[in-house]
């Protein structure tokens, strides 16, 4: 599987996974011992473990879109990421971002590291990812 393949196989993967709050489908995409930093400053953590942790504070139902990896190299791509989340307290969430991408041979993610922001409220892509 090339870098270019396995970033759309992680992209579509996250974006359904991210709306049910499937824990175990993000976890297929990752290899054991994956290095994965969800931000620039937080310790490297376990991608399913984070995932679980972050979908703590949300309704399942988030409306997420993934673009199509728009850069590879390598064994390396990049993702943009965008997503509306209803918060548990009923508050919307806006989180864009992109991640940084290395696979394995399999195309499992051996290396991720996101850079995001978010805002309160809903904001809109800049365009359609």
């Amino acid at each position: 599987m090339t870098p270019l393949e396995a970033a759309r196989r992680w992209a579509r993967g996250w974006e359904a996974a991210w709306r049910e709050h499937d824990v175990a489908a993000i976890a297929e995409l990752y290899a054991g011992g994956a290095s994965f930093h969800s931000h620039p400053f937080r310790d490297p953590q376990d991608p399913a473990a984070y995932a679980a942790w972050a979908f703590e504070s949300e309704e399942a139902g988030a409306e997420v879109q993934f673009g199509d990896a728009f850069a590879s190299a390598g064994d390396r791509s990049v993702v943009e990421w965008h997503a509306v989340v209803v918060e548990k307290d009923g508050g919307e969430t806006t989180l864009a971002g992109v991640s940084l991408l290395r696979f394995d041979e399999d195309g499992l993610v051996v290396e991720q590291r996101d850079y995001w922001a978010q805002a309160p409220g809903r904001r809109e892509p800049f365009a359609r990812l």
